[in-house]
């Protein structure tokens, strides 16, 4: 782990990054005016006439509509989900996740080991359920961009205004020790004795609390999801945002997009004139609504190359009380490993979200669930090498994903090394989610060693879906250029995990936001801003590349 001090190329200030920072809820952007219009009210037909119509409310899709509204364009967004109030989480876990997740937090991947991949739907998209973590694009992934798919132009200092300036916005400071919980007391204890690398994660957030609901909603209003800082700010400046609303096509003539059609949930049809079209779905349903609309697909490209860093959890029991339920669940990382494409981050939660993503069944569940004011949870997430596919069936998305072996093998030493930590760290049982759920006690972790672990031994969770609209330089082997314009269209941009071209091997919100940044302010013809502060520090994590 290196921490970087940035540095002002062209302004002397330095932005805090601290304990005070993070905790300090002062200073929130509220919107004096929101405009929102739902699509259960719209029942015939309506035309628009904007400058630039974004599909997709979340990561990628918020910062461009702010940033395109602030520059003096009539912008439109149409999302899905619904708009919710932040006093409308009510930090029940199962509410909570049938309300802000697609398909209840169901979406499960086919062709091999199923795989749940969890995504957000509504105003503020994933955001608004993710763990808040922030890292900027690591060096050797941007160098692998430049190598490998000619993204000459996305180096780190091209990108570093972007980044900064989605920072200050979103508030990315450092989690302090007091609001991390035992969770990470006793994980970071065991690193620390094993000389591994790691650090308190920095995160979205003003003036938390450690409520410990994170991905549920969170109910104080710190975590500054897109939802309540790109959204209002892009309200302020006069875009509109349409709720529950689906895009179903876009008309093009001549290589150029000239509207954007979609479906009201009111059973009413929207059509969006514009001179400009963000799509901004999402990795798994960009590529959908592109291929619908017959834009994307020369290269043969379009729904292929998915990444989306496979994870997994162990579980271990200590004399001592933890209370998953209290403090920053994903509050530390331990890259030590990352340069194996093996990153570890933390994984608690409330009682009820930890025992639905619990194994086992019956008295084994309830018996473990039994010891959960003593239990840990921790994370492994992989940079995978394997690639995927989405394609539809049905009218709904087909996530076709099979785990080589080679990150079966990255995830056999992710297990036994977290196995190795728990011990360090004084835990008198492990559980390891291997084949069921194998329980090793008092150190011993001779049921680990020398075996072969393939992917149907595993079981995975997955966050981070990338790449189904690549970019590159080159429009036979990408859909997108560096600039995120669809190769062969004129005004047809994708802003969302879609477009990067990767695994990233860490959290990918903010590379996608500051792409989205770059792409707003050259639509606006602006360039890069100017004056935004250097971070005070900046986690950089040792991360493994895989094309």
């Amino acid at each position: 782990m290196t921490l970087h001090r940035g540095t002002a190329r062209d302004t002397d200030a330095v932005r805090p990054t601290g304990a005070a920072a993070y905790t300090d809820g002062s200073g929130t952007f509220h919107p004096s005016v929101r405009r929102l219009l739902a699509g259960e009210q719209i029942r015939g037909d309506e035309t628009l006439d904007v400058d630039a119509c974004v599909i997709g409310s979340g990561a990628g899709g918020a910062p461009v509509a702010a940033e395109l509204a602030e520059g003096g364009m009539r912008v439109v967004m149409l999302e899905e989900g619904r708009w919710w109030e932040t006093d409308e989480f009510t930090a029940r876990t199962r509410s909570m996740t049938a309300r802000l997740y697609r398909d209840a937090g169901q979406v499960t991947t086919v062709g091999g080991t199923p795989i749940v991949l969890p995504l957000g739907k509504g105003v503020g998209g994933t955001t608004v359920v993710n763990s808040g973590t922030c890292f900027r694009t690591p060096a050797g992934v941007l160098e692998l961009w430049r190598e490998r798919f000619g993204l000459d132009a996305l180096t780190e200092q091209e990108l570093e205004p972007y980044f900064r300036r989605v920072e200050r916005i979103l508030n990315v400071s450092q989690v302090p020790a007091e609001l991390a919980g035992a969770n990470t007391a006793v994980v970071r204890r065991g690193a620390e004795a094993l000389g591994w690398s790691g650090d308190f994660i920095y995160r979205n957030a003003k003036g938390c609390v450690g409520s410990g609901v994170c991905n549920y909603g969170c109910p104080t209003g710190a975590k500054q999801h897109v939802g309540i800082t790109y959204v209002p700010r892009a309200w302020a400046a006069g875009a509109t945002t349409y709720t529950s609303v689906r895009a179903t096509g876009i008309e093009t003539s001549g290589g150029r997009a000239r509207a954007v059609i979609a479906r009201t949930r009111g059973g009413g049809t929207l059509r969006v004139r514009c001179g400009h079209v963000v799509v901004a779905c999402g990795a798994i349903h960009t590529p959908l609504l592109l291929s619908r609309a017959g834009i994307g697909a020369r290269s043969g490209e379009l729904g292929r190359n998915l990444a989306i860093h496979p994870a997994t959890a162990l579980r271990a029991i200590f004399e001592e009380p933890i209370g998953l339920d209290a403090g920053v669940p994903q509050s530390y990382y331990i890259d030590e490993h990352g340069e194996r494409g093996i990153m570890f981050e933390g994984a608690a939660g409330p009682p009820d979200g930890i025992a639905m993503s619990t194994p086992g069944i019956g008295a084994e569940h309830r018996e473990l669930m039994r010891h959960y004011a003593h239990l840990s949870q921790f994370g492994i997430m992989v940079s995978d090498s394997t690639r995927g596919s989405v394609s539809p069936r049905l009218g709904r998305p087909l996530i076709h994903y099979r785990l080589n072996q080679r990150d079966a093998d990255a995830f056999a030493h992710g297990i036994r090394r977290l196995t190795e930590l728990y011990w360090t760290a004084g835990a008198h049982t492990v559980m390891v989610p291997l084949g069921g759920l194998l329980t090793l006690r008092d150190g011993d972790s001779g049921p680990l060693e020398g075996r072969r672990v393939t992917a149907r031994d595993l079981q995975l969770m997955a966050f981070h879906p990338l790449g189904t609209a690549r970019a590159g330089a080159d429009p036979a082997s990408a859909v997108v250029d560096g600039d995120l314009r669809v190769h062969g269209t004129a005004n047809v941009h994708v802003a969302d995990a879609s477009a990067i071209p990767s695994s990233l091997g860490v959290n990918p919100q903010i590379t996608i936001m500051a792409l989205a940044t770059r792409l707003a302010r050259h639509l606006l013809g602006t360039g890069p801003p100017a004056g935004e502060p250097a971070p005070e520090h900046m986690a950089r994590p040792k991360v493994g590349v895989h094309s």
